[in-house]
């Protein structure tokens, strides 16, 4: 069915502590392993990248979870994790769409990184997918368009939500929230209650809200993706 697709590339975050607290984070498992298991059943290929490259730190590392679970004992998954991809060094036309997966960890490399603004530009206005979820949606604080203006500006979204943060009390130690920040930045923030399923699908900007919507955006994208080919 997905065979003429290009690969979705996955983005993770290279983070690993949260603030000022000593605490170790890095990318939420689940958040990443739930999708790649829908773009898998649908025979889209997939490669893993990082900001610094390497084996990202993990948060949220749940083996109760079947997904995580399969995951973790496939050894191709293990090889491509531990060798993550530099994400300043991938060439945006490669891709069909990029997606971000969450942690509390992106909330400090994401936004600012040029890396990661680069290639939402570039796959976006090739008509590419950009998504992601739960804390992902960090790399659309500045994500801008050739024309300046910013890519969330007027569209609808969901993100973690600022009542989800109070939740888990990092309101503190997060350097901005994320869902009021995406606002300030004009995107039509559509929330859920709190830890509920929550995917957002505005044109090809695909997101999610917290770890209940990762498998959900995982299937937009195959959706869309599927219906181009």
């Amino acid at each position: 069915m997905a065979i003429n697709i290009k690969p979705i590339l996955c983005v993770v975050t290279s983070h690993p502590i949260r603030g000022d607290t000593g605490e170790p984070t890095g990318f939420a498992m689940v958040e990443l392993t739930h999708p790649l298991e829908v773009f898998r059943a649908a025979g889209i290929p997939t490669e893993i990248a990082s900001i610094r490259g390497g084996h990202p730190p993990i948060d949220f590392f749940d083996l109760t979870d079947p997904v995580n679970a399969r995951f973790w004992k496939d050894r191709e998954f293990r090889d491509a994790l531990a060798h993550s991809l530099i994400l300043d060094e991938l060439d945006p036309a490669r891709y069909s769409a990029v997606f971000f997966a969450g942690g509390h960890g992106t909330m400090w490399d994401f936004a600012d990184s040029p890396a990661v603004q680069g290639v939402i530009r570039d796959i976006y206005e090739t008509g590419g997918i950009v998504s992601a979820v739960c804390h992902g949606p960090a790399a659309l604080v500045n994500a801008t368009l050739s024309d300046g203006s910013h890519l969330v500006a007027g569209k609808k979204l969901a993100a973690f939500t600022d009542e989800e943060e109070a939740e888990v009390k990092y309101t503190k130690v997060v350097p901005y929230l994320l869902a009021t920040t995406l606002k300030e930045r004009g995107a039509l923030h559509q929330p859920a209650p709190n830890w509920t399923e929550k995917v957002v699908v505005d044109g090809r900007l695909i997101t999610g809200q917290n770890p209940a919507s990762a498998h959900g955006v995982g299937q937009a994208i195959v959706d869309q993706l599927t219906q181009k080919s």
